[in-house]
Protein backbone atom coordinates (compact mmCIF):
# COMPACT_ATOMS: atom_id res chain seq x y z
CA UNK A 1 0.00 0.00 0.00
CA UNK A 2 1.36 3.40 -0.97
CA UNK A 3 2.06 6.04 1.66
CA UNK A 4 0.22 8.43 -0.67
CA UNK A 5 -2.96 6.34 -0.63
CA UNK A 6 -5.75 8.85 0.16
CA UNK A 7 -7.63 6.32 2.28
CA UNK A 8 -4.52 5.58 4.33
CA UNK A 9 -3.97 9.31 4.79
CA UNK A 10 -7.60 9.55 5.91
CA UNK A 11 -7.00 6.79 8.47
CA UNK A 12 -3.87 8.49 9.77
CA UNK A 13 -5.81 11.75 10.16
CA UNK A 14 -8.55 9.91 12.06
CA UNK A 15 -6.05 8.30 14.45
CA UNK A 16 -4.30 11.62 15.09
CA UNK A 17 -7.43 13.76 15.50
CA UNK A 18 -9.66 11.60 17.70
CA UNK A 19 -8.65 11.11 21.33
CA UNK A 20 -11.14 8.54 22.59
CA UNK A 21 -12.24 5.13 21.40
CA UNK A 22 -14.78 2.43 22.23
CA UNK A 23 -13.03 -0.52 23.87
CA UNK A 24 -14.68 -3.93 23.62
CA UNK A 25 -13.76 -6.61 26.14
CA UNK A 26 -15.29 -9.89 27.31
CA UNK A 27 -16.78 -10.25 30.79
CA UNK A 28 -16.13 -13.21 33.08
CA UNK A 29 -19.30 -14.74 31.61
CA UNK A 30 -18.05 -14.21 28.05
CA UNK A 31 -20.46 -11.33 27.39
CA UNK A 32 -19.27 -8.31 25.37
CA UNK A 33 -18.69 -5.10 27.32
CA UNK A 34 -17.99 -1.75 25.65
CA UNK A 35 -16.30 1.19 27.40
CA UNK A 36 -15.01 4.57 26.28
CA UNK A 37 -11.26 5.10 26.76
CA UNK A 38 -8.73 7.78 25.87
CA UNK A 39 -5.86 6.48 23.72
CA UNK A 40 -2.46 7.53 22.48
CA UNK A 41 -0.15 6.25 19.77
CA UNK A 42 3.31 5.00 20.76
CA UNK A 43 5.56 5.08 17.68
CA UNK A 44 8.38 3.17 19.39
CA UNK A 45 6.05 0.20 19.93
CA UNK A 46 3.92 0.78 16.81
CA UNK A 47 0.88 0.32 19.01
CA UNK A 48 -2.07 2.07 20.56
CA UNK A 49 -1.77 2.77 24.28
CA UNK A 50 -4.52 3.00 26.87
CA UNK A 51 -4.13 3.87 30.56
CA UNK A 52 -6.86 2.34 32.71
CA UNK A 53 -7.64 1.65 36.36
CA UNK A 54 -8.09 -1.71 38.06
CA UNK A 55 -11.32 -0.32 39.49
CA UNK A 56 -12.80 -0.44 35.98
CA UNK A 57 -14.36 -3.72 34.87
CA UNK A 58 -12.72 -3.51 31.44
CA UNK A 59 -9.26 -3.53 33.07
CA UNK A 60 -10.03 -6.66 35.05
CA UNK A 61 -11.43 -8.30 31.90
CA UNK A 62 -8.30 -7.45 29.89
CA UNK A 63 -6.09 -8.87 32.61
CA UNK A 64 -8.03 -12.16 32.35
CA UNK A 65 -8.65 -12.20 28.58
CA UNK A 66 -6.34 -10.04 26.48
CA UNK A 67 -8.53 -10.26 23.35
CA UNK A 68 -10.06 -6.86 22.70
CA UNK A 69 -11.57 -4.65 20.06
CA UNK A 70 -11.12 -0.92 19.70
CA UNK A 71 -13.25 1.34 17.51
CA UNK A 72 -12.20 4.87 16.68
CA UNK A 73 -14.69 7.01 14.80
CA UNK A 74 -14.80 10.59 13.67
CA UNK A 75 -16.96 12.66 15.98
CA UNK A 76 -20.25 13.98 14.65
CA UNK A 77 -20.42 17.67 13.85
CA UNK A 78 -23.81 19.23 13.34
CA UNK A 79 -25.57 17.78 10.34
CA UNK A 80 -22.87 15.31 9.21
CA UNK A 81 -24.24 12.29 7.38
CA UNK A 82 -23.44 9.63 9.98
CA UNK A 83 -22.94 6.91 7.35
CA UNK A 84 -20.13 8.98 5.82
CA UNK A 85 -18.13 9.33 9.03
CA UNK A 86 -14.73 7.60 8.89
CA UNK A 87 -14.08 4.87 11.44
CA UNK A 88 -11.73 1.99 12.10
CA UNK A 89 -12.13 -1.16 14.16
CA UNK A 90 -9.12 -3.02 15.46
CA UNK A 91 -9.12 -6.53 16.81
CA UNK A 92 -6.21 -6.56 19.22
CA UNK A 93 -4.36 -8.34 21.97
CA UNK A 94 -3.91 -6.22 25.08
CA UNK A 95 -0.50 -6.41 26.70
CA UNK A 96 -0.12 -4.98 30.22
CA UNK A 97 3.13 -3.06 30.46
CA UNK A 98 5.21 -3.55 33.58
CA UNK A 99 5.85 -0.43 35.62
CA UNK A 100 9.20 1.34 35.12
CA UNK A 101 10.26 -0.93 32.23
CA UNK A 102 11.40 0.68 28.93
CA UNK A 103 8.11 -0.06 27.12
CA UNK A 104 6.15 1.33 30.12
CA UNK A 105 8.24 4.51 29.98
CA UNK A 106 7.62 4.82 26.22
CA UNK A 107 3.88 4.36 26.77
CA UNK A 108 3.86 6.92 29.57
CA UNK A 109 5.70 9.43 27.40
CA UNK A 110 3.30 8.95 24.46
CA UNK A 111 0.21 9.06 26.68
CA UNK A 112 1.22 12.10 28.73
CA UNK A 113 2.27 13.96 25.57
CA UNK A 114 -1.32 13.60 24.41
CA UNK A 115 -2.93 14.04 27.85
CA UNK A 116 -0.53 16.15 29.93
CA UNK A 117 -3.20 16.87 32.55
CA UNK A 118 -3.41 13.13 33.32
CA UNK A 119 0.30 12.60 34.03
CA UNK A 120 -0.39 12.31 37.77
CA UNK A 121 -2.38 9.09 37.18
CA UNK A 122 0.82 7.29 36.15
CA UNK A 123 1.91 7.45 39.79
CA UNK A 124 -1.18 5.51 40.96
CA UNK A 125 -0.40 1.81 41.27
CA UNK A 126 -3.94 0.76 40.31
CA UNK A 127 -3.57 2.42 36.87
CA UNK A 128 -1.92 0.37 34.14
CA UNK A 129 -0.65 1.09 30.66
CA UNK A 130 -1.69 -1.46 28.05
CA UNK A 131 -0.25 -1.72 24.55
CA UNK A 132 -2.90 -2.89 22.11
CA UNK A 133 -1.20 -5.03 19.49
CA UNK A 134 -2.99 -5.33 16.14
CA UNK A 135 -4.49 -8.60 14.94
CA UNK A 136 -7.06 -7.42 12.36
CA UNK A 137 -8.05 -4.00 10.99
CA UNK A 138 -11.32 -2.96 9.33
CA UNK A 139 -11.38 0.61 7.98
CA UNK A 140 -14.47 2.48 6.80
CA UNK A 141 -13.28 5.67 5.11
CA UNK A 142 -16.85 6.78 4.36
CA UNK A 143 -20.03 5.47 2.78
CA UNK A 144 -19.24 2.48 0.51
CA UNK A 145 -15.51 2.79 1.24
CA UNK A 146 -14.80 -0.21 3.48
CA UNK A 147 -11.76 -2.45 3.48
CA UNK A 148 -9.75 -4.83 5.58
CA UNK A 149 -6.15 -3.73 6.03
CA UNK A 150 -3.03 -5.70 6.75
CA UNK A 151 -1.89 -5.14 10.35
CA UNK A 152 1.69 -4.52 9.18
CA UNK A 153 0.49 -1.51 7.13
CA UNK A 154 -1.09 0.01 10.22
CA UNK A 155 1.92 -0.81 12.42
CA UNK A 156 4.06 1.12 9.92
CA UNK A 157 1.60 4.01 10.13
CA UNK A 158 1.66 3.91 13.96
CA UNK A 159 5.47 3.86 13.96
CA UNK A 160 5.61 7.30 12.34
CA UNK A 161 6.42 10.10 14.80
CA UNK A 162 3.32 11.68 16.31
CA UNK A 163 2.58 15.30 17.11
CA UNK A 164 0.03 14.61 19.86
Amino acid sequence: MSVDDPLLISLQTLLRSERTAALGTLSNQGLPVVSRVPFAICPEQASIIIHISEMAAHTRYLLQRPDASLMIGQSEHGQDAVHDLPRVTFQMLARKLEREQPDWEQAKQAYTARFPDMEFLSRFTDFHFFALDLVRVRHIAGFAAARTLKPEWIRALLAEPVAN
